[in-house]
This record gives C-alpha cells, structure tokens and sequence, in this order.
C-alpha cells in the first residue's frame, strides 16, 4: 500500500511562504502606521485648528487693549500766530484746514500742509470795546463766544463748507457762521463787562449764560425769525436774572438742552445752577474740586453735556455728574454733583481741555509740555507725552478722532496724526462696575448702541456672562434629573425591546434643530407658562407624589397581577399617569389662582416685588433641557450599559437589592461616563444660541431670577454681530464675548477630562 506521503503533491505545504508572509507584514506595518499617522494627523489637525481660531479670535480683540499712540508730528507756524494768545483751536474732518481764534477777537484760517493764511476775520466791535470772556458750546455745536467789555457779545459757529472748482477736485474752505448776526448783541442792558460767559444752542433758541463786572448772573436766550417773503432776520431775545455767586467765576458751561448751568470760580469750587425752569433758577449744590493752595483752571462739557471735566493748577483731572438726589424730601428732577472719577495726574497746571466730538474722551494740555489723551468711561489715559518744553496753552481734535492740533505759548502749533480707535474699552470697563453718566452709583450695564449722537456706550460682559451661566444652570437643573435617571433606567431595568425603542428615539430628538424647539417656546410655552403658572409648582409636588402612590398601589396587588407585568415593562403603565395628572394640573391651574392668588398669580408676583417676564429663564430651562437631554441621555445610557456584568451579577449574587447595585456598584463604575455626559452637556448648554435668542426676552440684566429673561454671549454675537461696524469697538468687543465663550467651554471641558481621568482611576479596581 502506498501512502499519502509518498504523493509529492499532496506533500506541498498550504501554508504561505516565507517571501508572502514578510509581504503581508509589511503591508501590515504600512497600514498600521499610515492609520497610527492619520490619527495623529487628526488629532494634531483638530488642536491646531482650535489654536487657530484662538489666535484669530486673540488678533481682533487686541486692538481694544493698546492705548493711543503718535504716528506723525508737524510743527506750524502761522503768520502773526504769536500776537495774541489762541483761545479756541479747531479742525475740520477733512484734515486740510485748521481755525485759530484769539483773545483780541481776531480768526485765522491756515492750511495743514504748511501753515499758509487762508483767510483773517477781526470781530466787528466798536471803538474802545474789548473782548473780556470767551465760551463755548459742546463739540457738536461748534458754537463760539467773545464777551465783550460793553455788555455785548459775539456769537459765531466755526466751520468749512466745500467746494469743487473743477471736475474730480475738493476744496475745502473756510465758512464761519453767525447765528444771530455778526454785530454784537446785547447780553447785559445795564452795559457791565461780562467777565465769564457759556453758550449753546438747543432747538431754535441760543442760550447765553454770563457774569458781569457787578457779580450779576444773567440767562439770555436769542432766537432768530427770518421773513418768509422779505429775507429779513429778526432776533428776539429774552432774559432772566440767576442766584448770583459771591466770587468771581473763571468759567461758565451751559448744558445742551439750556437746563443746566455749572461755574468754577477762583477757590477751586464747582457750582450747579438749576435753569431747566428760566422764572425760577435755584442754586442746587457747590463741590469742592481742588484742595490747599490748588486752583480749577479748565472746565469742559463732555460730548453730550451730561459731566464736566475739571482740571486744576496740580495738573490733576477728574470727571463729574449730575446725579438724581433720590432721598425722600427732594423732589422731581433734582440733581446734585458727584465725583465719578480721576484720570493720571499730569506734571503741570491744566491749561485747556478739549472734548472729542462724537465720543466721551477728551484732550488736555499743561503749562509743561504735556498732552494727555484721556477716556471718561474707561478711566483710561491712553496716551500722556511730552510736546515741548514751553507752556501749551490750546488743543483741538478732530471731529474723526485722528489729528490734535496743540499751541505753545509763542504760538508754536504741534499738528499730531494719532491713533485712537478703541478708548471706550479697559479691563476694569469690561469686567469692573462702571460709573456711567445719568446712573446713581457704578453698574454693570451692556447697551452698545443708542439713537442718540451723545450715547455712551456701555460695553461690560458681565451681564452677559452672568446671563450665559443663568440659563445654562437652568436648562442642567431641568436636563440632568430626568436624562441621568432615564439612562440608568433605561440601561439597567427596562426591557431590551423597550430599549431599542427608546434610546434610537431620544438619540433622534438630538437632530432636532434648536430653530424649532425656540420657535415653540417662543410662541406656545411662554404664553402657556405665563397663564398657567401654578402648574410649574403643582408639577414638581403633584408627579412625585403620584409615582410614589401608582408604585404603592402596585405593591399591594396581588402576585399573580402583578407577575403579568413581564419585568422592564413598568414604566409603561406611568406613561397613562404622567398625562392624566398633568392633564389635571393644568385645569385645577385657574383654580388656584383663584384660592391662594385673587386670581392671578403673575400680578400677586407683582405686588410682592418679584418680576415676571413672559418669556424668561425658566421657559428657557424647559426647551434648551430638551434640547440638552439628548445629549446627557445618550453617553450616559452607553456609560450605564456598558458596566461589566459580572459585577452587578456578583452584587445581587451576595444579596444586595438591584437598587443597591445600581447606587453602589452601577454608578460608581459609569461615573467617568456620566460625568462626561453632564460636562458635554453644560457646554452645550452654555454656546446654544437660537433657543435663548427665540425664548428670552435678550434684555441683559444681572440677576438669577428664574422668571426674568437673559441675554446669552452667543445670543448677542447673533444679534449684534449683522448690525455693527467692522473693526469697531462694538465689532471687537463681540469677537471678545467669542473669545469668552471659547475659553469657557475650553475650561469646563478641560475641568470634566481632569475629573474623569481620575474617576476612572479610581473606580477601574471595580
């Protein structure tokens, strides 16, 4: 017999050979280090994509730290410049012309480019009269006043007009108006000097505001008729006497709408007349700016004309308001001076101040050389240089906010190309409270942007901070019950058919997009919360109470009942109670108003102090826990699920009750898990955007009153981002809420991995 060994192909070995082993393994070890560098690869792809954006994000907001800064300087001289002292500079938007108005009444026009005359004007004044006082009004008004030493004065409103001699080609030149004509008008009928003088226009009137030789204090208000069919100006005038002052006022500034009338005088004190009734002018309150031997030798209206900025022989500055006395005995619309802040002292005695134009900074120069670039809502001094050794004693900026033009005592101009796009932001304006004009103490407030030209902008992130925090805790209080104990449920005592119903639909309601779950609250929770209100405290006391009666009820049924239920199947016999009580809640829910409320729970709110807005914090926890619930369920579901059997068999093998396991073994084993779910969670919570756009009412209010609205730091980007201007403050300042919001998320998913990592050291032994 021969045997199969003899046959040689049947000896021919069916494994591979050497050569086609080695080819597998290399192609092994190709594929295996091309997937090793591909997840590498990605994962690197994802860390710098994250720092990338940071960076961005990092680029855009920095501007709003830097402070201003010189980036060109001329020295100008203009002809006969050093005659008389300049008491008034200005400048046009355009950058070619610069106003020069001197003490002797005298107006110059200059070109920028190289200090050439464009035109002179001499005040008209009679023989023997003088100028003695000179005021002006807010930036805006470009308004200007020679007192004059007859009790006369000359008002004018320094300007430019535009012209194009040809084709392709602006001119700018000079254009001063007179409001109420170029000759004098008559201030005071008794004829005395007028020695300190404010002006301002509101409406049609032009106020004038003076203090002659004779310490009288008089309010004239002029305005002007001009005849429909003949062309003729007539100028009406009216006047009334104020509460005089016993010392002689250095200067006078008269608020923009003619109701508010603040002096200095020589003692260093500030002084608040009260003139918003003409007939019946009061002397409201006297301050006390300087200290010692210190006089006030600069005041200024700030744009708007809501606080003063005084500036002293010290060189010190610092920033007042008119501030509402709320006490009980005073009564509608009287106001007091308050010190709101100070600014970094300059070396000399303050020799001018000039205001921005359409923002709350403003100017100063000293009697040493410096000039210092100040902000009144940030406290910033953004800039505070040396020009000269000699004394400057005027300053100017542009109404663009990008030229100062600067005088030296010889009559010496320094004209500055400045930088200075972000004053109104500073870490302290950002995050601190903030003493804003009009408000009684320091707030945090967020309102960027208002109708008014005088607005000042309020930029502080805490209440949208506070308001991001507020509704994410909100949505976690009413997510986290219910997704946490649904997963452990679901996972350790619901049937597996039940199961694979279940967990594929709450995992479906993650693709829900949040656009829907807003428009609902928005339009049917809201509403709905608002005219059942008992139902959100009759709901939290009338379904636990109901579980715990259905599961006593059940426990007293016979065996063989209750052996029909097959186990994992109970929940299914809530479902039918969950809907009744409710059902019945909801109608008991005008019943109750009725009994405990007198009929409206939402005005017995009212009347104990506590406010209820429609949509609110607590409309805003229902539908962002819907939408969070998903989330929190489905990680913590598979966390629960995957528990090795062999504990939990082992807990109930040695007696304990499956309730027991699951607080005992179950949990402590998916607590990495769960964990991870609520953090993941909380930043979802924290960066949803169209629920608390949708479901609030976006006012930015600081409180945690859960039915009050908020406004979120993703909301506000998406309200606010479409409507302002690119590479603004405002602009920045959003790009800064994505900055927070990006580190936040960053910190609590940073937080949750930390804390995981350890939980699953701990409990790995399990």
């Amino acid at each position: 017999m021969t045997t199969s060994s003899n046959n040689p192909e049947s000896a021919k070995s069916h494994l591979p050979s050497a050569e086609a082993m080695a080819k597998r393994r290399r192609r092994r070890y190709f594929s295996d280090g091309a997937a090793r560098w591909m997840v590498r690869a990605g994962g690197g792809g994802v860390v710098v994509a994250l720092a990338l954006i940071f960076v961005y994000l990092f680029s855009e907001v920095l501007p709003l730290l830097k402070g201003a800064s010189i980036e060109s300087s001329t020295t100008l001289s203009t002809p006969d410049a050093g005659a008389s002292d300049a008491v008034f500079l200005g400048l046009e938007r355009y950058g070619e012309i610069g106003m020069r108005y001197a003490a002797d009444g005298t107006l110059r026009y200059f070109r920028l480019a190289d200090g050439e005359l464009l035109r002179e004007i001499s005040l008209s004044l009679p023989d023997g009269v003088e100028v003695t006082s000179v005021g002006n009004g807010e930036p805006r008004s470009r308004l200007l006043v020679f007192g004059l030493s007859d009790g006369t004065a000359v008002i004018l409103r320094h300007g430019h007009e535009l012209q194009f001699p040809e084709e392709g080609v602006r001119v700018v030149a000079p254009a001063p108006e007179f409001p109420v004509g170029e000759a004098p008008v008559v201030v005071d009928p008794e004829g005395q000097a007028l020695t300190a003088i404010a002006v301002q226009q509101a409406r049609d009137d032009t106020g004038v505001a003076v203090q002659t030789a004779d310490g009288r204090m008089l309010l004239v208000r002029y305005r002007v008729r001009t005849g429909f069919l003949t062309g003729e100006r007539e100028v009406r005038r009216q006047d009334w006497d104020l509460p005089p002052h016993p010392q002689q006022l250095t200067h006078l500034q008269i608020s923009a709408n003619l109701w508010n009338l603040l002096g200095a005088d020589a003692e260093g004190d500030l002084i608040y007349w009260d003139i918003s009734d003409p007939a019946q002018p009061v002397l409201r309150d006297r301050a006390r700016v300087s200290s010692g031997d210190e006089t006030l030798t600069a005041l200024q209206f700030l744009n708007g004309t809501f606080s003063v900025v005084a500036g002293t022989s010290e060189g010190r500055l610092s920033q007042w308001f008119l501030v509402r006395d709320e006490s009980e005995d005073a009564g509608d619309n009287v106001f007091f001076l308050a010190k709101a802040r100070e600014f970094k002292q300059h070396s000399g005695a303050i020799t001018a101040i000039k205001p921005e134009y359409n923002r709350k900074g403003f100017v100063a120069v000293d009697d040493d050389g410096n000039l210092g670039i100040h902000y009144g809502t940030s406290s910033r001094t953004l800039l505070l240089t040396s020009l000269t050794d000699q004394p400057l004693v005027a300053v100017t900026v542009s109404p663009v906010n990008n030229q100062i033009l600067a005088e030296e005592a010889g009559g010496r101009m320094h004209l500055l190309d400045i930088w200075n796009e972000h004053p109104e932001s500073s870490l302290g304006a950002l995050w601190n409270r903030v003493w804003y004009e009009g408000r009684s103490d320091p707030e945090y407030v967020w309102q960027a942007s208002s109708g008014s030209d005088s607005f000042e902008p309020k930029y502080s992130m805490v209440p949208l901070t506070i308001g991001t925090l507020k509704a994410a805790f909100f949505a976690m209080l009413f997510a986290m019950p219910l997704a946490i104990a649904g997963a452990v449920y679901t996972a350790y005592f619901m049937s597996p058919r039940i199961r694979g119903v279940i967990k594929p639909t709450i995992e479906v309601m993650e693709a829900l997009p949040t656009v829907i779950l807003g428009f609902l609250a928005g339009l049917w929770l809201a509403p709905f919360l608002e005219n059942h209100i008992p139902v959100v405290f009759t709901t939290l006391v009338g379904l636990p109470l109901a579980f715990l009666l259905i599961a006593f009820g059940y426990a007293q049924l016979p065996r063989h009942l209750r052996t029909r239920v097959p186990p994992g199947w109970e929940a299914v016999i809530l479902m039918p109670v969950i809907a009744l009580v409710v059902w019945g809640l909801v109608s008991l829910s005008p019943q109750i108003e009725i009994w405990f409320f007198d009929g409206s729970m939402r005005q017995w709110f009212t009347d104990v102090g506590i406010t209820y807005d429609q949509r609110n914090a607590l409309v805003v926890g229902i539908a962002m826990g819907f939408a969070v619930i998903p989330t929190i369920f489905s990680i913590a579901e598979d966390a629960v699920f995957t528990v090795p059997r062999h504990l939990t068999q082992g807990s109930l093998a040695l007696g304990a009750t499956p309730w027991q396991t699951v607080t005992r073994v179950v949990l402590l084993t998916a607590s990495p898990g769960i964990f991870s779910a609520v953090m993941i969670g909380f930043g979802r919570a924290v960066g949803e955007t169209m629920i608390v756009l949708m479901a609030t009412g976006n006012s930015p209010v600081l409180n945690f009153n859960i039915f009050e609205g908020m406004r979120t730091l993703s909301a506000n980007i998406a309200v606010e981002l479409p409507e302002t201007a690119v590479n603004s403050t405002h602009f920045r300042i959003l790009f800064l809420a994505g900055l927070v919001l990006f580190a936040m998320t960053f910190v609590v998913n940073t937080i949750a991995e930390v804390v995981r990592q350890r939980l699953r050291a701990r409990y790995s032994s399990l």
